[in-house]
């Protein structure tokens, strides 16, 4: 009959094994390669074998922000996963650190992450940018005009977008493919305008400063919903965002 110090040792194993496996999984191994004995895992990829990259992730979403950095401080390329909550926060960080790339989201609280890259590129250029985002898109154009290196979305699988930040890192730049959609054609008024809703100004505001009756600024709101195919201010600003008609 098995005495307790034997039952003791089998648990120890067992939680080792568990640590091990977990251990495994952040690093991306599938359940079927954490069974296999350790002489016949898959090798790390060539690219893991290269420097390893510092990388700041930038994103005021505390669930998001927690699991990028617990994902990418698991990855053995990863010398070390810095964070940053604003753009204040990414440039100080940045000057210290000099991070290889940065995980900058599209929208960091009210700032935008096309700002936060353009200021990046400006006072550290040796830092890549990859820019991200869950809802918001961005042509590639525009990510580009920017400084940023890649634009991908936050719906990516973990390891795919593990792979695109060390792409980043490593100096190569990730894009998705076109969608092959042309921007319509914007008069110089409804630019204005919609560069003003970009910023979240209200009809009234808009009139104002653009020295308009509200009905005019009405008319012409209308006018870049029609173009843009987009029902109300929010998609009207994405929608202009992935085709390039904001920065």
């Amino acid at each position: 009959m098995p005495s307790d110090r034997d039952a003791s040792s089998r648990r120890a194993r067992a939680a080792a094994r568990a640590r091990q496996a977990a251990r495994d999984l952040a690093r991306g191994r599938s359940i079927r390669d954490v069974r296999k004995p350790a002489e016949t895992a898959p090798p790390e990829p060539p690219a893991a074998q290269g420097p390893r990259l510092r990388v700041l992730v930038v994103d005021d979403h505390d669930v998001v922000h927690w699991g990028l950095r617990l994902m990418l401080g698991e990855q053995p390329w990863v010398e070390r996963c810095l964070s940053a909550r604003n753009g204040a926060e990414a440039l100080e960080h940045a000057r210290r650190w000099e991070p290889h790339v940065a995980l900058v989201d599209l929208f960091v609280g009210e700032e935008s992450g096309a700002q936060i890259c353009e200021a990046l590129r400006l006072h550290v250029p040796a830092t890549r940018v990859l820019l991200i985002s869950g809802a918001g898109r961005i042509s590639p154009n525009a990510a580009r005009a920017a400084g940023a290196s890649g634009f991908v979305s936050k719906d990516l699988p973990a390891l795919d977008l593990a792979r695109a930040v060390r792409d980043v890192g490593y100096g190569r730049t990730v894009f998705p493919p076109s969608d092959d959609q042309r921007a319509p054609l914007l008069t110089q008024r409804e630019q204005e305008v919609l560069d003003l809703i970009a910023l979240g100004a209200t009809n009234r505001e808009i009139a104002a400063q653009l020295y308009l009756s509200p009905h005019t600024v009405k008319e012409h709101s209308s006018s870049l919903y029609r173009k843009l195919e987009a029902r109300n201010r929010a998609e009207a600003v994405v929608r202009a965002q992935r085709l390039g008609l904001l920065a």
